[in-house]
């Protein structure tokens, strides 16, 4: 065991005058003399966790961190996500498959971790990035911390890193790849020789994050959190699970439909065959262009029933009816995206998560542009009357808040309605033209 001393001189008068140096003269005082002996094991062994994880950038940027959740290598990536709240909602949100996610808000994990905000079975996103890791949770509905959870789900995660620099990489730069790793025997450059072998673009995400076989939904919002009063009839949804969140299901329960939850290779005949009021197309990860199979199921039940897409459900909508999608320069993450409906003129605050965008210079006549973004005025809503069709880019769930765009599921609730009186008139017509003939 090492052992070192340090030695102290100290004047009793330069203690009770509150002065440990000086230049003039005064009288002799009493000197104490003591020394401190300090001991080692010998181990390096600190009461704080040292750096043990880094974050290498695909523009050869390299980020010291400390690791939490699960340890080993990963590539994904990374994204910046403005939320001030909902980092439990944001880690099950399927939308994140494939990516990193840094939070902007620097202070994550202190409200813990509950089984009640969750968005979907399990975590699909890359990893997380934050700040700082709260030391304690603080929460009446909190049952585990952030750091356990993550380790449970072989999530990694890292904190004591400069967020704010990495965001303002990203804006600049654009999202980037990156390699999370924990393995002190990868050597930087290999890791850095993975972030660039990596490329989200063009991948199927959306068939490893939607569910196997068809399944019905009953789950409504609960009664504490229920903000909106919701009609009495009835309608019969299927739902494309694209990476459907659990708040979008809950919340068509709560307007009262019925719901068939169907995976993404689902056909259209099969789903036209249950004879469904309307179809949700939900949101989910990845490029729109790379699921041509999911474009032309919308494209084969469009017209034939009322449709409303959600984020990923909105793209394919725009590439089925012969509109071009984009990758934007970082995407929509956040729960603040002010979002205008220039129908009514009102202006909601939206949460979005999104890296693909619809043209809407590419969409043919009829197509209605109903929602823009106030931030840079991007695409956000469509509607085409003719075809009984409505969608929006962003949540209307608002999982995590805010509540401003819950109207929209009464809208397509509306649009069911117009739709299942329009098929009651046909067939009255025909009826009556039968009539005639005989």
């Amino acid at each position: 065991m090492e052992t070192k001393a340090l030695s102290f001189a100290l004047s009793l008068n330069d203690l009770t005058n509150n002065r440990f140096t000086s230049n003039t003269p005064h009288a002799a005082a009493k000197v104490s003399v003591f020394t401190v002996r300090c001991s080692s094991s010998g181990s390096g062994e600190r009461p704080w966790k040292n750096s043990d994880a880094r974050l290498v950038l695909e523009d050869g940027s390299i980020w010291r961190a400390k690791s939490f959740g699960a340890s080993g290598t990963q590539v994904g990536e990374v994204v910046f996500n403005t939320s001030l709240t909902g980092y439990q909602e944001i880690l099950t949100d399927p939308s994140y498959a494939g990516q990193f996610v840094l939070m902007t808000n620097p202070h994550i994990g202190n409200t813990g971790i509950n089984f009640d905000d969750e968005e979907s079975i399990q975590c699909f996103l890359a990893g997380l990035v934050i700040r700082s890791l709260s030391i304690s949770t603080s929460n009446w509905r909190c049952k585990k911390p952030l750091g356990d959870y993550l380790a449970e789900r072989n999530i990694m995660g890292i904190y004591d890193v400069d967020t704010r620099a990495i965001t303002r990489r990203l804006r600049q730069d654009g999202s980037l790849i990156g390699v999370l790793s924990t393995d002190n025997s990868k050597k930087d450059e290999e890791l850095l020789h993975m972030s660039k072998s990596w490329n989200i673009v063009g991948k199927d995400l959306i068939s490893g994050v939607s569910c196997k076989t068809p399944h019905e939904w009953v789950d409504k919002t609960k009664q504490q959190w229920e903000f909106s009063k919701v009609p009495g009839e009835a309608f019969h949804v299927v739902a494309y699970d694209f990476g459907i969140k659990h708040n979008i299901l809950r919340r068509l329960a709560s307007y009262g439909c019925k719901i068939t939850v169907v995976p993404c290779t689902w056909s259209a005949s099969e789903t036209l065959k249950m004879k469904p009021d309307g179809v949700l197309f939900s949101n989910g990860p990845g490029d729109p262009s790379a699921v041509p199979y999911a474009v032309e199921t919308v494209k084969n039940i469009i017209g034939k029933v009322p449709v409303f897409g959600i984020c990923m459900g909105h793209q394919l909508l725009g590439q089925a009816l012969g509109g071009k999608t984009f990758k934007m320069k970082f995407g929509h993450h956040g729960g603040n995206h002010p979002v205008r409906n220039l129908r009514s003129g009102h202006v909601e605050i939206s949460a979005q998560n999104h890296n693909y965008a619809v043209d809407p210079a590419t969409l043919p006549e009829g197509v209605e542009v109903t929602h823009i973004n106030l931030n840079d005025g991007s695409c956000a809503g469509l509607a085409f009357p003719a075809q009984q069709l409505m969608s929006l880019q962003y949540h209307p769930e608002a999982s995590p808040g805010p509540h401003d765009s819950d109207y929209a599921f009464r809208e397509f609730v509306e649009l069911m309605k117009q739709g299942k009186n329009r098929t009651k008139e046909s067939l009255h017509q025909l009826s009556a033209a039968q009539a005639l003939d005989a």
